[in-house]
């Protein structure tokens, strides 16, 4: 059979992109649609929103475009933001992309396959594409993400994405990949997750897997090590995988399994050991090597739960995996937390009631938003979104620029400002006890409403939106009453963890022992909750702006929380000056937010050596051409590494911090501006250059709307802090 895409050139839609289209849905929610029809395309006109996702020029460039650049910091930071507002949704909020990973693709096509849900032929070939353009030009394989080098996970994985979404084993392509491949040891080193995958797939034998048992939810809660203490990622994640793994799951054997089973490996597969390959891992993925603690534990569970098996218990442990399953799905309206857990409680819902059950539409339905139209394909987000997190920080910056001031603004302001009180969560789920959630009741999350998790900092930063958008005007409109933002305050305060640091989504449930047990073997700090400077810095800045409005409103506990958590931040600072940062690339951006919450309780240059320590880091790294640029290598080495290139966005992050910070001198800031503004585009914008995020040490995630807001962020700051007239 011919393959039909090697004719075709991935640097060319497979689709025609005047027909695609972002349905914005409530709430902020975000769907990709292809109009088959001229009618349907007559009416739906494309907006700027779907052609700038999509990689097209604006219909409104015309209005937008300067010839001259601008004539000062103020200006340039303006021209942002009216850019800004022409990819602002009407409903305020800003729409996303939040991609990178390059796991997630291939849990979507496994998974979609294994649960009977194949999808639309416009989706599954720019899906090619994807895979075709993220593909190594070097060795044609894949990595953890699409900055990293090809390794065992990454190529296994997206070779057998590539094959299920129709591309032929002789493609170049797929040639080039499979060789990469067995260069590397073949799809049998694959760590943990990947032989998950591909075990559902039906083209690695379960065997092979180290044990996933559900029995371990049947354990008493007051025991150290039971799943409910674990990272919320992870246990989501290992619930669905140990039901799976509990059923033995496997697609049908096909045509293009048994081809697959011969293309992935380097031994026939009929003569693999598959129990010694239980810990065989490539030296390329592996980040976290299985401690002592883990070999002996996965040793004991062999011998114990699945060489001598009980019928009732695994009966019993299957249905309560499966009860927490579904509660999962009804919190989050079948968003599920992430993709990668998404995907494998929809298989796990098809194995249970069948792939034509209500749960698998819905499933089927809430995938959707997930997935995403680049200009060189559909990707698979991170999560639905990261909707509420840029929205927070483009509140923060009109104000604090003043373009909140100008009246072209405001009523994109006031859509924002709408839009954030909207996202707020007022209650806590359905489930709320059951399923071992966090309290959502006054709680932000990452990107909506539906999705229903709690994040500390995106509820701080959705806090301290909302106050400084409802007192900028004296009339401005009390969207959010005073009730609802004590409810934010009381959820941040019963955060708190006894250092005085701030986890992301619980208060950490376990000890730090069970790190000693993370299986994954790709990523770091995966088996507990830890404090982030960052997720604390964000409670620090939005206790400190509450006070200033509701200096009443428990006056002691805010003081208490917000002291012990500067002692966290001084006790976490890094001896070079800077804050490891875990969510953002990495020294730069951890130190940014240090910086601002130093300064709120009066820490600044002048008066703290650890202000100042921070300050004298930062200008350490500042490159010749006034920028700063770091590399995610910092996040997996703990050690700042330099970028062959400055980065804008990292550059206002470095520059908001110094300003923060009350910084002495004009010098390195004027630098930065001159930087930021130099690769200002005509039209306001800034191109898309590195990647910005970082998730577990090892994988980075793509944030692509920091290069619109930061930037415009730290322009309009640097305007005015640079006309003090005490800088030298």
């Amino acid at each position: 059979m011919p393959d039909p895409f090697a004719s075709q050139s991935p640097d060319s839609p497979f689709t025609d992109y005047a027909r695609w289209r972002l349905r914005l849905g409530p709430g902020g929610r975000h769907t990709w649609h292809y109009l088959r029809t001229d009618e349907e395309i007559s009416e739906w006109p494309q907006t700027d929103i779907d052609r700038y996702w999509l990689g097209l020029p604006l219909v409104s460039s015309e209005k937008i475009i300067s010839i001259k650049p601008a004539k000062d910091a103020f200006e340039a930071a303006r021209r942002g933001f009216e850019f800004v507002k022409h990819i602002q949704a009407p409903d305020g909020h800003l729409p996303g992309e939040y991609s990178g990973p390059m796991f997630l693709l291939p849990g979507m096509v496994i998974g979609s396959y294994a649960s009977g849900q194949w999808f639309e032929e416009e989706e599954r070939l720019e899906m090619v594409r994807y895979l075709l353009n993220r593909a190594h030009p070097d060795d044609g394989g894949w990595g953890i993400h699409v900055e990293g080098p090809s390794t065992v996970l990454g190529t296994s994985l997206n070779y057998c994405a590539l094959r299920l979404l129709g591309v032929d084993k002789d493609h170049p392509a797929a040639v080039k990949a499979r060789g990469t491949l067995h260069k590397l040891g073949g799809a049998a080193a694959s760590p943990s997750w990947g032989k998950f995958w591909m075990s559902v797939l039906n083209v690695y034998e379960w065997e092979g897997n180290n044990p996933v048992p559900p029995e371990l939810w049947l354990l008493p809660n007051w025991i150290p090590i039971h799943p409910w203490r674990w990272w919320i990622h992870t246990r989501n994640v290992y619930i669905p995988m140990s039901y799976l793994y509990r059923v033995q799951f496997k697609v049908e054997e096909t045509p293009l399994i048994l081809s697959l089973r011969e293309e992935l490996y380097t031994t026939p597969y009929r003569h693999i050991d598959w129990p010694a390959q239980r810990n065989n891992v490539a030296k390329i993925d592996l980040y976290s090597p299985h401690t002592l603690a883990l070999d002996v534990l996965n040793i004991l569970l062999s011998l114990t739960v699945e060489s001598c098996p009980f019928p009732p218990l695994q009966r019993r442990a299957l249905d309560r995996v499966y009860e927490l399953i579904c509660m999962e799905d009804e919190n989050t309206d079948f968003q599920d937390l992430a993709p990668v857990s998404k995907m494998m409680q929809m298989v796990c819902r098809a194995h249970r009631e069948g792939p034509n059950s209500e749960a698998v539409r819905r499933h089927a339905e809430a995938r959707a938003d997930f997935m995403w139209v680049r200009p060189d394909g559909m990707c698979v987000r991170g999560t639905n979104g990261s909707q509420l997190w840029d929205t927070g920080f483009v509140a923060q910056a009109v104000v604090e620029t003043g373009l909140a001031d100008l009246e072209e603004n405001k009523q994109a302001t006031l859509n924002i400002l709408q839009w954030i009180v909207d996202s707020q969560m007022t209650e806590n789920p359905k489930h709320y006890e059951a399923a071992y959630r966090q309290s959502t009741k006054g709680a932000w999350g990452f990107s909506t409403k539906a999705q229903n998790y709690t994040l500390s900092d995106c509820t701080g930063e959705g806090l301290k939106a909302v106050l400084y958008l409802q007192n900028k005007w004296s009339d401005s409109p009390r969207l959010m009453s005073d009730r609802r933002m004590f409810d934010s305050v009381d959820l941040m305060i019963g955060m708190q963890n006894s250092d005085g640091g701030f986890a992301s989504y619980e208060k950490i449930r376990g000890p730090s022992l069970l790190e000693a047990l993370n299986p994954a073997e790709v990523f770091g700090n995966i088996m507990i909750e830890f404090n982030y400077p960052e997720c604390t810095t964000s409670v620090i800045t939005a206790l400190s702006v509450f006070r200033k409005y509701y200096p009443n409103y428990r006056k002691d506990d805010i003081s208490r929380v917000v002291a012990n958590a500067i002692k966290f931040l001084h006790k976490v600072q890094r001896p070079e000056g800077g804050w490891f940062g875990s969510w953002g690339i990495c020294f730069t951006y951890a130190t940014m937010f240090a910086l601002e919450s130093l300064s709120l309780v009066g820490e600044t240059y002048a008066t703290s050596d650890s202000a100042r320590k921070a300050c004298e880091f930062l200008l350490d790294k500042q490159m010749d051409d006034g920028g700063w640029g770091e590399t995610y290598k910092s996040c997996e080495t703990e050690i700042y590494h330099c970028h062959e290139r400055s980065q804008v966005v990292q550059t206002s992050w470095a520059a908001m911090a110094l300003m923060f910070a009350q910084y002495p001198r004009r010098e390195p800031i004027a630098r930065a501006v001159k930087l930021v503004m130099s690769r200002q585009l005509p039209d306001g914008s800034w191109e898309q250059e590195a990647i910005e995020g970082i998730f577990n040490k090892t994988c980075t995630i793509t944030y692509p709307n920091f290069k619109l807001v930061f930037t415009v962020w730290m322009l309009g700051l640097a305007h005015k802090y640079l006309q003090r007239t005490d800088l030298e």
